[in-house]
């Protein structure tokens, strides 16, 4: 049976492998995702009542959260800290009558966005003082990472009032330059909507929404970046152009074309990010940015997304735009990542294929 501080060695030898994620799942061994590989940070497979143990462990852990969303919903999700340990992302769910959950690491402190190899370019979108940036990709790939970054700058070098909406909150912001509030879906709101736009009578110059999750939420940062508020957010899309087509698909169809009009005008940056598998066994940061240029403004007001991949390639001569796929020639080149990483995560990858030869 699960000894009482059971969890708190799982979640140590977690961090001691240098583990991103830890599943907890009956019929398995607990598990620790290291470099993207799957780790067993334990022999034994689990019972059902072993792993319910370790969730009640979790949520003694998280100030006695109280367990009944998990048992009335199916899931939950939140956050806690273990003092000189760590902080984690936690989702709790049944699966076939049984509790399981997936921890996601989560740093104390805030994230170095050198460290972490996020270019330049990308932090100085936070110089905007209007407008929307949205930073794109699939779950797990550091989105949150990156947008904590983006806070943490505007909060070091800025005056103002920043309002972060998240589900649930992973990185703590202090008082700085700025004043921060973050509030924790569902805790202190009960939807990203309702919080946006309760945020928008609270005197804000910028607001960060974890997540642009459905139309409602869309239709209101739409209107938020367009009332002089800098607003950054969250899609899990690979691609600017896939991105805006997202957004402007989330709309009824008699509403399309006044969203890209719309868009056209708040839209200041798309940021795309994937972790990609090196030769060395970690992950790397790959990073597509396109700023909003005139160009591509016409491009989403006239419904020719599909142009948007040129005019970033158009768009690196002066380091305005950045290329996925040249940041994959470029890895393949110093001999970092293998020719077929470089394809798989290749936006186009028949030109990328004749570039790599």
């Amino acid at each position: 049976m699960v000894q009482k501080m059971e969890l708190l060695k799982l979640l140590k030898k977690t961090l001691d492998l240098k583990g991103s994620d830890i599943f907890i799942i009956p019929g398995s061994p607990v598990v620790a995702k290291v470099n993207g590989c799957m780790v067993n940070i334990q022999e034994e497979r689990l019972k059902p009542e072993e792993s319910r143990e370790l969730i009640r462990q979790t949520y003694e852990l998280a100030l006695n959260r109280d367990m009944s969303p998990l048992l009335e919903n199916g899931d939950d999700d939140f956050s806690f800290s273990v003092k000189e340990l760590c902080r984690f992302r936690c989702n709790a769910y049944q699966q076939r009558g049984t509790l399981a959950a997936t921890f996601r690491v989560v740093a104390f402190g805030l994230p170095d966005s050198e460290k972490l190899g996020i270019p330049e370019a990308v932090m100085q979108l936070t110089n905007h003082r209007n407008g929307m940036v949205l930073v794109t990709g699939p779950a797990g790939s550091g989105k949150t990472t990156t947008l904590a970054c983006m806070v943490n700058r505007i909060n070091q070098n800025r005056s103002g009032h920043i309002i972060t909406i998240e589900d649930p909150i992973e990185y703590l912001h202090p008082h700085a330059m700025s004043l921060v509030s973050q509030r924790e879906v569902p805790n202190d709101s009960p939807t990203f909507e309702r919080a946006l736009r309760s945020a928008l009578r609270q005197a804000p110059d910028v607001i960060m929404l974890g997540e642009m999750r459905d139309y409602e939420t869309t239709q209101t940062a739409i209107t938020a970046a367009e009332t002089g508020h800098f607003l950054l957010s969250s899609l899990h899309t690979v691609g600017a152009a896939k991105t805006i087509d997202r957004i402007i698909d989330a709309f009824p169809a008699n509403q399309q074309q006044q969203v890209r009009i719309q868009l056209s005008m708040v839209l200041r940056a798309v940021v795309s990010q994937r972790l990609i598998p090196t030769r060395s066994g970690r992950l790397a940061p790959v990073f597509e940015l396109m700023t909003v240029t005139n160009a591509i403004q016409n491009m989403i007001r006239d419904n020719k997304t599909h142009q948007i991949d040129n005019a970033i390639y158009g768009g690196m001569a002066d380091q305005s735009m950045i290329s996925m796929d040249n940041e994959l020639l470029r890895l393949y080149r110093e001999k970092e990542i293998t020719k077929d990483v470089a394809l798989s995560y290749a936006v186009n990858q028949d030109t990328l294929r004749k570039r790599l030869i």
